[in-house]
């Protein structure tokens, strides 16, 4: 990697909102500590508004404008590839969202990279999801986003019919299905309940509390230890 390019990724990763330390740095990008050390004190120097020390790690100052991006190959077709899924496989304002990326990115590339935009190199075929569940996914991802109680009416892996009340927190993508991450009020746990296996949801008209124990970095807790224990 070119200096200046990395230089751009340091950038990149320290206006993501978070303390990134000179070791996390160094590990993503491949190099020395001292080598990152460098690269803060050059972009310091050069105007840009990192702040923290080393021993402690650097974010980049709130209100600082990130450059205008320009893709190489590998990540357009990376960006497109996601589309593509995205359109394939999610509801239909995530399939919109996908569509007006790629229009967004087709409107700045210059005309060198416009056929690697255009490239079926990888595709992704055309078969999708139910309308019905395509609904369901839609539903479920605006109550996640809304942090809302939700009552679903499911069917368990044995076809048998159960009403639950859950307070939605992730939807995970498995290649053909989606499962939706949750904690369920009736089994006082978190559970997961597969979109396709939904008959119906109603969006309760009551956010769920921010509980400790009940939030999403404990159900990815609670999936660790029980991946954990099954290695076991």
């Amino acid at each position: 990697m070119r200096p200046a390019d990395r230089l751009f990724q340091i950038v990149l990763m320290l206006g993501r909102g978070r303390v990134v330390t000179a070791r996390t740095l160094a590990e993503q990008l491949e190099v020395s500590e001292r080598t990152i050390y460098r690269d803060i004190q050059d972009l310091m120097g050069s105007g840009i508004p990192v702040d923290g020390e080393a021993g402690v790690g650097y974010i980049l100052r709130r209100g600082y404008q990130v450059p205008p991006l320009m893709f190489d190959e590998e990540e357009l077709q990376s960006l497109v590839f996601g589309a593509e899924v995205a359109k394939t496989w999610g509801d239909s304002h995530m399939a919109q969202a996908a569509d007006r990326i790629i229009a967004k990115i087709d409107a700045v590339l210059p005309p060198r990279l416009r056929p690697a935009l255009n490239s079926q190199r990888l595709i992704v075929p055309d078969t999708r999801m139910s309308e019905q569940t395509s609904q369901m996914l839609g539903e479920v991802r605006d109550s996640i986003n809304r942090r809302m109680r939700v009552f679903l009416d499911y069917r368990d892996a044995a076809d048998q019919a159960t009403e639950r009340i859950v307070w939605p927190l992730t939807l995970a993508y498995w290649g053909k299905s989606w499962t939706l991450g949750a904690w369920c009020e009736l089994r006082q746990a978190f559970r997961n309940f597969r979109i396709d296996r939904i008959n119906g949801a109603n969006v309760l008209n009551s956010e769920y509390p921010d509980e400790p124990g009940k939030r999403l970095e404990d159900y990815f807790n609670a999936v660790s230890l029980e991946r954990s224990a099954g290695k076991s």
